[in-house]
């Protein structure tokens, strides 16, 4: 019998089989994966969809009550030509015929294009790099699955929530009947977000080949849009015009829908987003499954001191979202601050934010102004407070949490680490926020007592930051399930306690959200029996949430 043994003893060494980079191989199993992602966004997609598409029609609801005269739209016109309305809105062309339509497209598609890039964003992310962190996506691909199988399935996705609104957004603006919203105008607008949206969903394909964590590559991609959302505003704000295209968004807005309705700049959106969707499929093939192709930093041999504590560990792991959304809450507050010597001028002739801001109070337009702007601002430092707060139930998820909790660390020293770096460093933001705010107040409006002014203003709104983590960690702890309720209060803040001073809601909507009582700071005075309240309401949910993470099993891998 013929031995397969070799001479030294040892077995031939079997052929590695290849996996297929290219082809119907490297496909195979797209449709399932897309029909499988679909089921598990079958709520978070709509609710983004939805909430775009009810924002949009409702902001045209609000152009046609606000400005329902010729001279209205007149004054507006002047007010939103200086150079930085044009850098909060969009390119002036749109100021030769300011119709509903031009304002719609003037003074809505940069912010919401901002949204729609980011709902495209953590779809990619989630369907790709986080599947690969969680150890899912290698569990798929030992079956028959190709190896861009999942890349493109997430692309896929992407483009899909990308056409249904644009979709709903050509019908629903066609059937509001408003004056100069015409059919052709509305189908270009819902293209529009779909071409950026595309964009930002190829630059997370690349982003999510760059490094081996979920969260670096939504921040990396994050980034992008944050600077292509810069370089449109300093171009438009500019005399020539020239950044916005170098930015997507800016090649959006160069359509100058409900004006000229022009179309071929889409198609720079669409080359740069295959290009880009190219790239992606490309720079796979370079790494393996569950790495990234940005090398790891080496750590040193020897830990130190505060890494070795809970609150060391957690803020590591907080340190570059909290440095992003940072950086990104002072430039915010920079850009409102730049335009509050003009409010007065801005507002003087719409008479719905006169008497939004005159039930505000405030001994002058400016402050009242701010104090409105104040809500916006905090509402984003929410975001980055829940997400935070939910930091650990992600770690719990991931099956990095087991095995800390199965040395001496306590659960509840666990929790209180990421806690305790969410509501401070929460605190940190606004303060960040309230500072840029303040600076560029002051050097709008000449008074130097904005800084102080309005940096007091933002950071009293901690306490209600505070209850806003509460809620997170009560519902990890005793609905982990459940926990993304927790972007309720965000949300509901924003309509309510934004939207709402303009819309005329119900005092009592506004007393639901922690952030409605807080004092309008610098309209207002400093009441301290409504922060200490929501200090002592946080205090309550956080001891909730603690007892409910010692109550109930971990989720273990």
């Amino acid at each position: 019998m013929t031995s397969t043994t070799t001479a030294s003893g040892e077995a031939p060494a079997r052929p590695r089989p290849r996996l297929a980079t290219g082809g119907p191989a490297a496909l195979a199993g797209t449709g399932t994966l897309i029909r499988f992602a679909l089921r598990r966004d079958r709520v978070r997609l709509p609710v983004w969809i939805s909430a775009l598409f009810l924002g949009t029609l409702s902001t045209v609801n609000s152009y046609a009550e606000l400005y329902d005269t010729p001279e209205d739209r007149v004054n507006a016109v002047e007010t939103m030509g200086s150079p930085a309305g044009l850098a909060m809105s969009g390119p002036a062309h749109y100021l030769s015929d300011y119709t509903y339509g031009a304002m719609l497209s003037h003074q809505m598609l940069g912010f919401t294009a901002v949204l729609v890039g980011l709902m495209s964003v953590l779809t990619v992310t989630r369907h790709t790099r986080a599947e690969e962190e969680a150890g899912r996506a290698e569990l798929v691909r030992s079956t028959v699955v190709g190896r861009h199988a999942h890349l493109a399935a997430a692309l896929s996705l992407a483009a899909l929530a990308n056409m249904a609104l644009a979709l709903l957004l050509a019908l629903g603006l066609t059937g509001m009947g408003v004056q100069d919203v015409d059919a052709a105008g509305s189908l270009l607008y819902g293209a529009c977000q779909a071409a950026v949206g595309l964009v930002f969903a190829a630059v997370a394909a690349i982003t999510v080949q760059l490094t081996a964590y979920a969260r670096g590559a939504t921040g990396t991609a994050l980034a992008v849009i944050g600077v292509s959302y810069v370089l449109r505003a300093a171009g438009d704000g500019g005399e020539s015009g020239a950044l916005s295209w170098l930015s997507p968004i800016g090649w959006a807005q160069r359509t100058y829908v409900y004006v000229d309705d022009t179309w071929w700049p889409l198609l720079l959106c669409l080359a740069l987003a295959l290009v880009c969707a190219a790239a992606g499929f490309t720079l796979s093939t370079r790494r393996d499954v569950g790495a990234g192709l940005r090398p790891e930093k080496l750590g040193s041999p020897v830990a130190s001191e505060t890494l070795g504590t809970p609150l060391g560990l957690a803020f590591r792991l907080h340190r570059g979202m909290f440095a992003g959304f940072g950086a990104g809450l002072f430039l915010m507050g920079a850009m409102y601050g730049s335009i509050l010597g003009q409010a007065e001028d801005m507002l003087k002739d719409i008479d719905q934010l006169q008497e939004a801001l005159e039930r505000i109070g405030g001994s002058s337009m400016a402050e009242s102004f701010a104090s409105m702007v104040m809500v916006v601002i905090t509402v984003v430092a929410a975001v980055y407070v829940v997400t935070a707060a939910l930091r650990p139930r992600g770690e719990e998820s991931a099956g990095r949490a087991e095995p800390l909790l199965a040395t001496a660390l306590s659960r509840d020293r666990w929790v209180g680490g990421h806690l305790a770096v969410a509501m401070g460093c929460g605190t940190l933001v606004l303060l960040l926020a309230g500072l840029g705010f303040g600076i560029a107040g002051a050097a709008s409006t000449g008074d130097a007592a904005l800084v102080p002014e309005l940096v007091g203003a933002a950071v009293a709104y901690a306490p209600a930051l505070w209850v806003t983590a509460g809620v997170a960690v009560a519902l990890s702890g005793w609905f982990p399930r459940a926990c993304g309720a927790a972007w309720i209060v965000p949300v509901y803040a924003f309509v309510v306690g934004y939207l709402g001073q303009i819309l005329r809601f119900p005092d009592w909507t506004d007393d639901l959200s922690p952030f409605g009582h807080v004092p309008r700071l610098p309209a207002a005075d400093l009441e301290w029996t409504p922060l200490l309240v929501l200090t002592l309401v946080a205090a309550g949910l956080v001891w909730l949430g603690l007892a409910g993470f010692r109550r109930r099993d971990l989720e273990t891998k």
